[in-house]
Protein backbone atom coordinates (compact mmCIF):
# COMPACT_ATOMS: atom_id res chain seq x y z
CA UNK A 1 0.00 0.00 0.00
CA UNK A 2 1.36 3.46 -1.09
CA UNK A 3 2.47 5.88 1.93
CA UNK A 4 1.46 9.51 2.36
CA UNK A 5 3.45 11.91 1.65
CA UNK A 6 1.12 15.04 2.35
CA UNK A 7 -1.63 14.98 5.19
CA UNK A 8 -4.03 17.47 5.05
CA UNK A 9 -5.68 19.09 8.22
CA UNK A 10 -9.28 19.97 8.07
CA UNK A 11 -10.15 23.25 10.55
CA UNK A 12 -14.10 23.59 11.65
CA UNK A 13 -15.67 25.48 14.70
CA UNK A 14 -19.65 25.11 14.32
CA UNK A 15 -21.49 21.87 13.69
CA UNK A 16 -24.88 23.03 13.88
CA UNK A 17 -28.32 23.81 12.41
CA UNK A 18 -27.99 27.78 12.83
CA UNK A 19 -26.57 29.28 9.90
CA UNK A 20 -23.66 31.95 10.57
CA UNK A 21 -20.16 32.71 10.37
CA UNK A 22 -17.43 29.60 10.08
CA UNK A 23 -20.48 27.28 10.88
CA UNK A 24 -21.34 24.03 8.54
CA UNK A 25 -24.69 22.42 8.48
CA UNK A 26 -25.16 18.44 9.64
CA UNK A 27 -26.25 18.03 6.44
CA UNK A 28 -22.95 19.23 4.77
CA UNK A 29 -20.85 17.53 7.31
CA UNK A 30 -22.39 14.26 7.12
CA UNK A 31 -22.07 14.46 3.56
CA UNK A 32 -18.25 15.15 3.84
CA UNK A 33 -17.38 12.75 6.62
CA UNK A 34 -19.39 10.05 4.37
CA UNK A 35 -17.40 10.58 1.48
CA UNK A 36 -14.34 10.80 3.46
CA UNK A 37 -15.19 6.88 4.92
CA UNK A 38 -16.70 5.90 1.82
CA UNK A 39 -13.39 6.94 -0.26
CA UNK A 40 -10.62 5.07 1.67
CA UNK A 41 -9.50 8.37 3.61
CA UNK A 42 -7.95 7.41 7.43
CA UNK A 43 -8.57 10.31 9.80
CA UNK A 44 -5.23 10.09 11.73
CA UNK A 45 -4.69 10.65 15.56
CA UNK A 46 -2.29 13.33 16.71
CA UNK A 47 0.31 10.88 17.98
CA UNK A 48 0.39 9.11 13.79
CA UNK A 49 0.17 12.32 12.53
CA UNK A 50 3.50 13.24 14.47
CA UNK A 51 4.91 10.00 13.60
CA UNK A 52 4.00 11.23 9.34
CA UNK A 53 5.80 14.03 10.13
CA UNK A 54 8.67 12.27 11.47
CA UNK A 55 8.71 10.08 8.53
CA UNK A 56 6.60 7.39 9.65
CA UNK A 57 4.50 5.68 7.27
CA UNK A 58 0.58 6.64 7.27
CA UNK A 59 -1.87 5.31 4.39
CA UNK A 60 -1.50 7.27 1.56
CA UNK A 61 -5.31 9.27 1.99
CA UNK A 62 -4.60 10.03 5.35
CA UNK A 63 -6.25 13.19 6.97
CA UNK A 64 -6.44 15.41 10.13
CA UNK A 65 -10.02 16.44 11.32
CA UNK A 66 -10.02 19.08 14.04
CA UNK A 67 -12.39 21.71 15.94
CA UNK A 68 -11.08 24.84 17.50
CA UNK A 69 -12.69 25.87 20.74
CA UNK A 70 -14.60 23.36 22.05
CA UNK A 71 -18.84 24.35 21.01
CA UNK A 72 -21.64 22.03 22.34
CA UNK A 73 -22.62 21.74 18.98
CA UNK A 74 -19.05 20.07 18.39
CA UNK A 75 -20.75 17.08 21.03
CA UNK A 76 -24.29 17.87 19.98
CA UNK A 77 -24.09 17.27 15.87
CA UNK A 78 -20.33 16.61 14.81
CA UNK A 79 -19.78 13.59 17.49
CA UNK A 80 -22.62 10.99 16.62
CA UNK A 81 -21.85 11.72 12.75
CA UNK A 82 -18.50 10.67 13.15
CA UNK A 83 -19.21 7.89 15.39
CA UNK A 84 -21.82 6.71 12.36
CA UNK A 85 -18.57 6.68 10.01
CA UNK A 86 -15.99 5.11 12.52
CA UNK A 87 -13.96 8.49 12.10
CA UNK A 88 -11.69 10.55 14.31
CA UNK A 89 -11.36 14.20 15.22
CA UNK A 90 -8.88 16.76 17.17
CA UNK A 91 -10.66 19.22 19.54
CA UNK A 92 -8.85 22.56 20.81
CA UNK A 93 -10.56 23.47 23.84
CA UNK A 94 -10.38 26.50 25.94
CA UNK A 95 -10.19 25.35 28.85
CA UNK A 96 -11.68 28.41 30.70
CA UNK A 97 -14.39 28.21 29.13
CA UNK A 98 -14.87 24.53 30.26
CA UNK A 99 -17.58 23.43 33.10
CA UNK A 100 -17.99 20.03 34.70
CA UNK A 101 -21.67 19.14 34.85
CA UNK A 102 -24.02 15.82 33.37
CA UNK A 103 -24.25 15.35 29.56
CA UNK A 104 -26.31 16.78 27.25
CA UNK A 105 -28.34 15.19 24.40
CA UNK A 106 -26.91 14.54 21.05
CA UNK A 107 -28.23 13.67 17.83
CA UNK A 108 -27.08 10.58 17.70
CA UNK A 109 -29.85 9.37 20.52
CA UNK A 110 -33.33 8.88 18.94
CA UNK A 111 -35.86 10.98 20.36
CA UNK A 112 -33.78 13.66 22.42
CA UNK A 113 -34.57 16.92 22.84
CA UNK A 114 -31.33 18.55 21.89
CA UNK A 115 -29.85 21.65 23.32
CA UNK A 116 -30.14 25.02 21.34
CA UNK A 117 -26.52 25.58 19.61
CA UNK A 118 -26.62 29.16 18.45
CA UNK A 119 -24.40 30.86 15.80
CA UNK A 120 -20.83 32.36 16.50
CA UNK A 121 -21.79 35.46 17.21
CA UNK A 122 -24.34 34.41 19.32
CA UNK A 123 -21.60 32.29 21.37
CA UNK A 124 -19.26 35.09 21.24
CA UNK A 125 -21.86 37.37 23.36
CA UNK A 126 -22.96 34.53 25.92
CA UNK A 127 -19.02 33.69 26.71
CA UNK A 128 -17.59 37.45 26.67
CA UNK A 129 -20.27 39.42 27.47
CA UNK A 130 -22.75 37.36 29.75
CA UNK A 131 -20.28 35.25 31.72
CA UNK A 132 -22.35 32.19 30.12
CA UNK A 133 -19.96 29.91 28.26
CA UNK A 134 -21.73 26.68 29.63
CA UNK A 135 -24.52 26.72 27.61
CA UNK A 136 -22.74 26.88 24.22
CA UNK A 137 -19.14 24.92 25.10
CA UNK A 138 -18.59 21.22 25.56
CA UNK A 139 -18.46 19.96 29.04
CA UNK A 140 -15.90 17.90 30.57
CA UNK A 141 -18.04 14.83 30.92
CA UNK A 142 -18.74 15.16 27.29
CA UNK A 143 -15.28 15.74 26.51
CA UNK A 144 -14.40 12.66 27.97
CA UNK A 145 -17.36 10.45 26.82
CA UNK A 146 -16.30 11.46 23.17
CA UNK A 147 -12.75 10.41 24.41
CA UNK A 148 -14.12 7.21 25.53
CA UNK A 149 -15.84 6.97 22.30
CA UNK A 150 -12.78 7.65 20.21
CA UNK A 151 -14.53 10.17 18.21
CA UNK A 152 -12.53 13.34 19.66
CA UNK A 153 -9.43 13.59 21.17
CA UNK A 154 -8.72 16.99 23.21
CA UNK A 155 -5.81 19.29 23.18
CA UNK A 156 -4.83 22.85 24.41
CA UNK A 157 -6.17 25.90 22.47
CA UNK A 158 -5.30 28.28 25.66
CA UNK A 159 -7.16 28.57 28.63
CA UNK A 160 -8.36 32.24 27.90
CA UNK A 161 -8.66 32.43 24.18
CA UNK A 162 -7.09 35.81 24.40
CA UNK A 163 -5.65 37.93 21.72
CA UNK A 164 -1.65 38.79 22.99
CA UNK A 165 -0.38 40.32 19.91
CA UNK A 166 -3.02 42.69 20.09
CA UNK A 167 -2.30 43.84 23.69
CA UNK A 168 -1.16 47.23 22.95
CA UNK A 169 -0.98 48.34 26.65
CA UNK A 170 1.58 45.89 27.39
CA UNK A 171 5.57 45.73 26.71
CA UNK A 172 6.99 42.29 24.69
CA UNK A 173 8.05 41.24 28.38
CA UNK A 174 4.39 41.30 29.83
CA UNK A 175 2.82 39.39 26.83
CA UNK A 176 5.65 37.09 26.85
CA UNK A 177 4.28 36.25 30.51
CA UNK A 178 0.69 36.62 29.39
CA UNK A 179 1.36 33.82 26.78
CA UNK A 180 3.04 31.17 29.08
CA UNK A 181 0.70 32.10 32.31
CA UNK A 182 -2.27 31.33 29.56
CA UNK A 183 -0.28 28.17 28.52
CA UNK A 184 0.40 26.81 31.92
CA UNK A 185 -3.01 27.30 33.26
CA UNK A 186 -4.62 25.32 30.37
CA UNK A 187 -2.23 22.13 30.63
CA UNK A 188 -3.02 22.24 34.58
CA UNK A 189 -6.77 22.29 33.60
CA UNK A 190 -6.34 19.16 31.17
CA UNK A 191 -4.11 16.99 33.43
CA UNK A 192 -6.68 18.02 36.03
CA UNK A 193 -9.88 17.13 34.20
CA UNK A 194 -8.39 14.60 31.67
CA UNK A 195 -5.53 13.42 33.05
CA UNK A 196 -2.77 13.98 30.91
CA UNK A 197 -1.72 17.00 28.10
CA UNK A 198 -0.52 16.54 24.98
CA UNK A 199 2.87 18.25 23.73
CA UNK A 200 0.12 19.62 20.57
CA UNK A 201 -1.20 23.46 20.73
CA UNK A 202 -3.19 25.25 18.39
CA UNK A 203 -3.37 28.90 18.15
CA UNK A 204 -6.28 31.08 19.13
CA UNK A 205 -7.29 33.40 16.22
CA UNK A 206 -3.79 31.87 14.41
CA UNK A 207 -2.19 34.78 16.10
CA UNK A 208 1.69 33.71 16.47
CA UNK A 209 5.22 35.51 16.13
CA UNK A 210 8.79 34.13 17.08
CA UNK A 211 7.67 35.15 20.79
CA UNK A 212 4.82 32.88 20.77
CA UNK A 213 7.09 30.19 19.13
CA UNK A 214 9.62 30.17 22.01
CA UNK A 215 7.04 30.41 24.46
CA UNK A 216 4.98 27.58 23.44
CA UNK A 217 8.25 25.24 23.52
CA UNK A 218 9.34 26.66 26.82
CA UNK A 219 5.92 25.17 27.77
CA UNK A 220 6.40 21.88 26.57
CA UNK A 221 4.64 22.18 22.98
CA UNK A 222 6.17 20.57 19.97
CA UNK A 223 3.14 20.55 17.53
CA UNK A 224 1.62 24.20 16.79
CA UNK A 225 -1.63 24.38 14.91
CA UNK A 226 -1.86 27.66 12.47
CA UNK A 227 -4.83 28.60 10.38
CA UNK A 228 -2.66 29.23 7.96
CA UNK A 229 -4.22 27.15 4.64
CA UNK A 230 -1.92 27.89 1.64
CA UNK A 231 0.86 25.11 2.36
CA UNK A 232 1.13 21.51 2.24
CA UNK A 233 1.93 19.12 5.51
CA UNK A 234 4.74 17.26 4.46
CA UNK A 235 7.29 14.40 5.54
CA UNK A 236 9.81 16.33 7.45
CA UNK A 237 7.67 19.15 7.77
CA UNK A 238 7.94 22.06 10.17
CA UNK A 239 5.90 20.95 13.68
CA UNK A 240 5.50 24.48 14.45
CA UNK A 241 3.83 25.49 11.53
CA UNK A 242 1.26 22.98 10.97
CA UNK A 243 -1.33 24.30 8.27
CA UNK A 244 -5.01 23.95 8.48
CA UNK A 245 -7.35 24.83 5.80
CA UNK A 246 -11.30 25.88 7.29
CA UNK A 247 -14.00 23.74 5.67
CA UNK A 248 -16.88 25.86 4.17
CA UNK A 249 -20.64 25.15 4.39
CA UNK A 250 -20.79 22.69 1.43
CA UNK A 251 -21.08 18.96 0.49
CA UNK A 252 -18.53 16.62 -0.07
CA UNK A 253 -17.92 17.44 -3.98
CA UNK A 254 -16.46 21.08 -2.46
CA UNK A 255 -13.81 19.33 -0.44
CA UNK A 256 -12.81 16.44 -2.98
CA UNK A 257 -12.31 19.65 -4.95
CA UNK A 258 -10.35 21.48 -2.01
CA UNK A 259 -8.12 18.51 -1.45
CA UNK A 260 -6.81 17.85 -4.66
CA UNK A 261 -6.42 21.46 -5.20
CA UNK A 262 -4.47 22.02 -2.19
CA UNK A 263 -2.21 19.00 -1.44
CA UNK A 264 -1.68 17.88 -5.59
CA UNK A 265 2.30 17.54 -6.21
CA UNK A 266 1.50 19.82 -9.52
CA UNK A 267 -1.18 21.73 -9.00
CA UNK A 268 -0.93 22.76 -5.23
CA UNK A 269 1.97 24.92 -5.40
CA UNK A 270 0.52 27.21 -8.11
CA UNK A 271 -2.60 27.11 -6.19
CA UNK A 272 -1.28 27.72 -3.28
CA UNK A 273 0.85 30.41 -4.56
CA UNK A 274 -2.11 32.36 -6.27
CA UNK A 275 -4.17 32.48 -3.33
CA UNK A 276 -1.65 32.82 -0.42
CA UNK A 277 -0.85 36.22 -2.99
CA UNK A 278 -4.47 36.98 -2.62
CA UNK A 279 -4.56 37.28 0.79
CA UNK A 280 -1.10 38.46 0.56
CA UNK A 281 0.66 35.50 3.08
CA UNK A 282 3.62 33.65 2.10
CA UNK A 283 3.01 30.48 0.50
CA UNK A 284 4.00 26.91 2.22
CA UNK A 285 6.06 24.26 0.43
Amino acid sequence: MANARTVPVLMHHHISNSPGMITVSPENFESQIAWLARTGWTSLTLDQYAGFLAGKPVPRKSIVITFDDGYLDNWVYAHPILQKYGMHAVVFVVTGWMHEGPMRPHAGIAGATLPETPEHRACEDLIYKQGRSDEVMMRWSEARAAIEAGTFEIHCHTHTHTRWLRRQDLDRAQRRAGISGDLSMAKEVLLEKLGEVSDTLCWPYGDFDQDYIEVAREQGFRYLHTTHPFGRNVVGGDPERIYRFAIRNRPASWLRKRIAWSYNPLIAPLFNGFKARQKKMVPGP
